[in-house]
């Protein structure tokens, strides 16, 4: 086998089982939605209102505790087991000096959506929703340490099998709190909230048993003082700030974006919300490959091998743009056919079926972008990224779409360029700075 089929072959194998468990985790997300949605259109708008205030602060919270993944990797990479298990341990003790900033941030759910111009009523009951989780959600940071540490030693089946079994979980667990099966009273959205911090403490719980069996090298043995050194905590999250800032940049971008398509109109926010879906859906498997990419270059930079890091990265922004063509077809073909999925209204469908050709030229940009950022995470570069998709976001996209959907009559397809074409730039940048200064270009520096 070549050098660039073992490559593919390698990260292929790494990124299986991150794809089906970010697809996996999505799905927690859909059935929620599914099952509240039997209860009423309050319910739904309680579900929908509550997720957009909590991913959209502890998105932030996520990414920086992603500056895990370059300081683990490389340990790995190079032979340092202590290194790693330290690693481990210092992303949870950030997990506990953050859970009480984000306690704050969960009490004022109800404030801030009302201040956001949502209805006092259905404010009210995303903060009910929002507030049952916090007991989850030291929980929920911790898997994601966890969850991290583990693919950065390139064990990824646990975490494989943890999120589709939260699936069981959490259906089980809805269907006793949202109706009131199996003794529990019938709590409506409130139910879908304690569900959820159910399956938080869940997802944790098999991930903290699957770190144990690694025995002299679980994160759980051999704490001491240094798992609680400030400075390299500190190190820790100055890698993972501008994840953190990057992560939340973006999301709060695609948010304002629905806000402007339902500026448009009712059935505008409809179409832009199917499409939406379909382009989250599809980014589980760039996302997949992102992660695998994270790992494999962290640990060929940390065995010094930084040829291979490099073409690792080359490799792995192909796989991920190759993927998202491969969707993008799909979703050119599928135009009219798959909003039907969703919705069957007409005018919706119509105005699906001319925004997904254009979601299809946005696919393979976010495959590229999301896949770029990892590798220089894996490298330990966090704050270029983080620059780029400022730059692409709000000095380029936003400022476009806007101009392109108000002022040039060209609408919702206005909205979907814009984002398109930002995307785009931040794509080439982001490959063009891994030409430039990518993996290779550390071993000039390297002793």
């Amino acid at each position: 086998m070549t050098t660039l089929g073992f490559e593919i072959r390698r990260l292929s194998r790494l990124a299986a089982p991150l794809v089906t468990a970010q697809l996996a985790a999505m799905t927690l997300w859909v059935v929620d939605v599914v099952m509240v949605g039997h209860v009423g259109v309050d319910a739904v708008g309680t579900v929908s209102l509550g997720r957009l205030w909590l991913m959209g602060t502890s998105i932030v919270t996520m990414g920086m505790l992603l500056g895990l993944d370059p300081i683990a990797a490389q340990a790995y990479g190079a032979g340092d087991r202590r290194g790693v298990v330290l690693a481990g341990q210092r992303g949870l003790v950030t997990v506990l000096l953050l859970t009480p900033i984000w306690v704050a941030v969960c009490l004022a759910t109800g404030p801030a959506l009302t201040v956001m111009g949502q209805a006092p009523e259905l404010a009210a009951a995303a903060h009910r929703y929002v507030v049952v989780q916090i007991p989850g959600l030291p929980f929920f940071f911790g898997y994601v340490v966890l969850r991290h540490w583990l693919q950065a030693q390139g064990r990824m089946k646990p975490v494989m099998w943890a999120s589709l079994s939260a699936n069981a979980v959490n259906v089980v667990a809805d269907w006793a709190l949202i109706y009131g099966h199996l003794g529990c009273p019938a709590l409506g959205a409130t139910g879908a909230g304690v569900a959820t911090a159910i399956s938080f403490v869940y997802l944790f719980a098999c991930l903290a048993w699957a770190a144990w069996l690694l025995g002299p090298d679980s994160v759980w043995r051999g704490w001491c003082r240094e798992a609680f050194h400030l400075r390299s905590i500190g190190r820790m999250l100055g890698l993972g700030v501008p994840v953190g800032v990057q992560m939340g940049l973006e999301y709060w971008a695609f948010g304002i974006s629905t806000l402007w398509a339902g500026w448009l109109g009712a059935d505008q926010l409809a179409a832009h919300t199917i499409a939406i879906a379909f382009a989250s859906w599809t980014f589980m498997l760039p996302l997949g490959i992102s992660f695998a990419a994270v790992t494999r270059g962290g640990n060929l930079v940390g065995a010094r091998d930084f040829a291979g890091a490099q073409r690792a990265a080359w490799v792995a922004l192909g796989l991920g743009s190759g993927v998202m063509a491969v969707t993008a077809v799909i979703l050119v073909g599928g135009r009219w056919w798959l909003p039907e999925l969703i919705n069957h209204d007409p005018a919706v469908i119509a105005l699906c079926a001319a925004i997904l050709p254009i979601a299809g030229a946005f696919q393979v940009a976010d495959g590229g972008q999301v896949v770029g950022s990892a590798v220089l995470r894996g490298m330990g570069k966090t704050v270029p990224s983080a620059l780029i998709n400022l730059l692409g976001f709000y000095a380029v996209a936003l400022p476009l779409a806007y101009w392109l959907g108000f002022h040039t009559g060209a609408g919702l397809a206005g909205i979907w360029w814009g984002l398109t074409l930002g995307l785009t730039i931040v794509a080439t940048l982001l490959a063009l700075y891994i030409h430039w200064r990518g993996p290779a270009s550390l071993a000039a520096a390297a002793p």
